[in-house]
């Protein structure tokens, strides 16, 4: 039995428009499936015969997986208004669009597609879906940074899901994460008091960069695609497969966001002295510092001790008309 697809999906799978414009489309009349007009939220199939302003929809287009190597320049986004867009960097024919991002000073393997459906699949941490990177920071580091980067860091209001990481020279690591959060790694190592210099990824899934030269692309065989689609056969495409697995622990209030082109210098601070802050700002947080004293004075009187009100049981202050002085009469 073919499947069925909500009809402004299966319009916008085909390259048509998007899914809002096909919502407008049915909504004023224009789309008819098999001779009639369609309610909201009808499901459809290859099967049934679609019909936009009397014309008949073009069948979806096959689907195209690539994998391309992105060199550091490249910015991750379908906008042709900005000079150095992935899409017009890749050259390809038909539509398709990246799967996740990488930031444009780094470097290495990203998906592009014409299928919505494995976008998040593929990108939902609670898929678990592994993308591996080979890391350069600005000095040496030691084993505690690497348990911390492993075990979590607080970042954008969370504590990172716990990730593989392998320490490769005096200033150089290996990472594996299964989550995608803004500018995640160079935020990681900012917040340990490092600095990355050199960030490329190397794998996703199944997938690395054997063969494949800085600025080229392939489209990936049957056999990887067989192995991606049977990866992602029980993966969510829904914000719940997110829902408390991809993102950490919450941690207190988000810091201030930095945009990509601040300085990445701006206030660093040794990650020793960072997490002495981190257990403090937790132990207060918790109510298990700070002085007792002080603590004891703000609370908040118990019933038996209530103080009695001085004005209680008489009557409110009138204001008279005119002038800002009370009647203290009460008359």
């Amino acid at each position: 039995m073919t499947e069925q697809k909500r009809l402004n999906k299966y319009i916008s799978e085909t390259g048509f428009c998007s899914r809002r414009a096909a919502d407008d489309l049915i909504a004023s009349g224009r789309v008819k499936v098999n001779g009639i007009l369609p309610e909201m939220g009808t499901k459809v199939s290859d099967a049934d015969t679609i019909i936009i302003d009397g014309k008949p929809l073009k069948a979806k287009p096959k689907a195209v997986f690539i994998a391309y190597n992105k060199p550091v320049g490249v910015t991750c986004t379908t906008e042709r208004k900005i000079k150095s867009n992935i899409v017009s960097a890749i050259n390809y024919p038909e539509r398709i669009f990246p799967i996740g991002r990488l930031d444009r000073p780094s470097e290495g393997l990203i998906f592009l597609t014409n299928q919505g459906d494995m976008v998040n699949k593929i990108l939902r941490a609670g898929n678990n879906h592994e993308k591996e990177y080979e890391v350069v920071v600005d000095r040496p580091i030691d084993e505690r940074f690497v348990k911390r980067m492993s075990s979590g860091v607080p970042i954008l209001g969370t504590v990172t899901k716990p990730c593989k990481v392998h320490k490769t020279g005096a200033k150089s690591f290996t990472i594996v994460l299964t989550q995608g959060l803004n500018r995640q790694i160079r935020r990681m190592c900012e917040y340990l008091g490092f600095e990355v210099t050199h960030l490329k990824r190397i794998r996703i899934m199944n997938i690395d960069l054997t063969g494949l030269s800085s600025g080229k692309w392939r489209h990936l065989n049957d056999s990887e695609m067989r192995a991606i689609n049977q990866a992602t056969e029980s993966s969510s495409k829904t914000q719940e497969a997110s829902a408390g697995a991809g993102a950490g622990r919450q941690f207190d209030k988000p810091r201030k966001e930095s945009s990509e082109g601040d300085n990445p210098k701006q206030n660093k601070r040794s990650y020793g002295d960072r997490n002495r802050k981190v257990d403090t700002d937790n132990r207060n947080r918790d109510g298990f510092a700070g002085n007792s004293k002080a603590r004891n004075k703000n609370k908040t009187p118990s019933n038996n001790t209530r103080r009695e009100n001085p004005n209680e049981g008489k009557k409110p202050a009138k204001r008279v008309k005119g002038t800002l002085s009370l009647n203290k009469s009460g008359k």
